[in-house]
Order: C-alpha cells, then structure tokens, then sequence
C-alpha cells in the first residue's frame, strides 16, 4: 500500500494544484492521482510516478472538471486509495486574492471532516462579497469586497449605486466603491412596506456590465441561512433584519 499524506495543499492563483506530500517511500511508476466527482462519480486521473520529490503541481484548468465536490485518491496497480491529508486549511486573504481575476470557475482544497483531501469547484460569477453588515443612525449599511470583476485592488474611484428590488418596487441609492472594496446605506424608513417580504440587493459598478448579487461565500462558512443570524432593528414597530438565502445571498427581510 502507498502511505502518502498531504501536509500543504493549495490551489494557486494560475488554478494549479500544489501538494506538499508527506512519503515513506518515492511514488513508483504507474501511480495516478485520481479525482472523483462525489455526485455523478466522473473521474479524472492523471499520471505521476515515478515521483521521488515531496512536492507536486496539477493543472486544473485542462481536467474539464465540473462544479461540485472532487475527492482526492491514489492509484497503483488496480487499488485506489483515499488520499489523506493534515493540512491545516486555507487562507481566507488567499480566498479574496484569488477572485481578483475574472474567472468562470473557482476551484478551492480542502480537508474534509475525516481528513481526506477533496476539492470544491463553484461557477465563478461576478458578485458583491459582503464582509460586514449593521444598522447605524437608522441606517442599513454593509461593506464588502468586489469578486470575479477584473477589477484593480488600487484606490482608484468607481461611480456606483446600491439597488434594492422586490416585486413592483425598487430603491436605488449612491454606493462608494474604491478599488474592489464598496460601502453602501440605506434608510431603514424605505425599506418599510405595508406587506412583509424580502429586498434582493445588487451592486451596480462603472465598468461592470451587469449587477453584482451581494452574496457571502469566500469564506468556510456554507449555509449561511440557517448558521448566520443577525438581530433586527425596529422601525415603527416593524422588524428589519439582514439574512442569508439557501445559496448564501444577502437578503433584508421586511415584516414577518
């Protein structure tokens, strides 16, 4: 049997696979590493014995992997073999680095709850990543980062305004986006409605063609709905609070 484990593993910037391996003794000739769709069971193998260094690079992008969970296994001669692994984590600073670049996939390692090495792949659409939000002075206010845009992470200026939709009302109010970063508010007053419901922010930016969804995913939190619960704020009796969807989409739910 092959005793292998990973003690590092990230997916680059140029979406490569970079493994630091923990070995007994070198990979011999004939052993793959194997990806494995956890859905559908596609499998992706690729060659790398002999392997006698303790470091590793895979390009991704070639695989055609599709979006879902990829687990990690080791082949040689017909046994295949779960690929272990101790690595402590990601970077979360790493996480907002990577979505700098337009990109139609995100890939992302991870070490799974038994300690396997597996990998995440999510549709990469330009989106509003919301970092913080509070109520302040009768104010809903949130602050974030720009992902997937291509756009600069300098101090340069972009006009740009926050929308509030639901069915047969919008609000569009001015947003402050320098670099990738934005700030936005808006009165709690309107937002009130006679009818409980939700608002659906997005993020209109000079230079991106379309609205940006506010979302929260670059992150190890998934399912924010039912783990992320913020207090809400009074208006007139009226309750206003911050929520997630199932898709981990910022929502502000009026009423209920």
């Amino acid at each position: 049997m092959i005793r292998v484990v990973v003690t590092d593993a990230e997916v680059t910037l140029a979406d490569v696979l970079s493994l630091r391996l923990a070995m007994e003794h070198p990979l011999p000739d004939g052993t793959h590493l194997v990806l494995k769709h956890r859905v559908s069971g596609v499998q992706r193998e690729i060659p790398l014995g002999p392997l006698e260094t303790a470091s590793l690079a895979v390009s991704l992008a070639p695989l055609d992997l599709s979006a879902g969970r990829w687990d990690a296994y080791l082949r040689h001669d017909g046994k295949k073999t779960r690929l272990r692994s101790i690595d402590p984590g990601f970077s979360l600073d790493h996480l907002d680095t990577y979505a700098l670049c337009k990109r139609t996939l995100a890939y992302r390692s991870y070490r799974t709850r038994n300690g396997y090495l597996a990998l995440k792949i999510a549709d990469a659409a330009p989106a509003a990543e919301v970092k913080a939000v509070w109520f302040r002075e009768g104010r809903f206010e949130v602050t974030g980062v720009l992902a997937y845009t291509g756009l600069d992470d300098d101090d340069a200026r972009h006009e740009a305004r926050l929308t509030l939709h639901r069915p047969q009302a919008t609000i569009r109010t001015p947003a402050t986006v320098q670099g990738i970063r934005f700030h936005a508010a808006v009165s709690l007053v309107d937002v009130i409605t006679d009818d409980p419901g939700s608002w659906e922010p997005a993020l209109e930016v000079e230079g991106v063609p379309t609205p940006l969804r506010l979302s929260s995913r670059l992150d190890d939190v998934d399912g924010k709905r039912r783990r992320v619960h913020y207090p809400a704020a009074r208006v007139d009796g009226v309750p206003v609070r911050p929520s997630y969807t199932a898709d981990d989409e910022l929502r502000i739910e009026v009423g209920g």
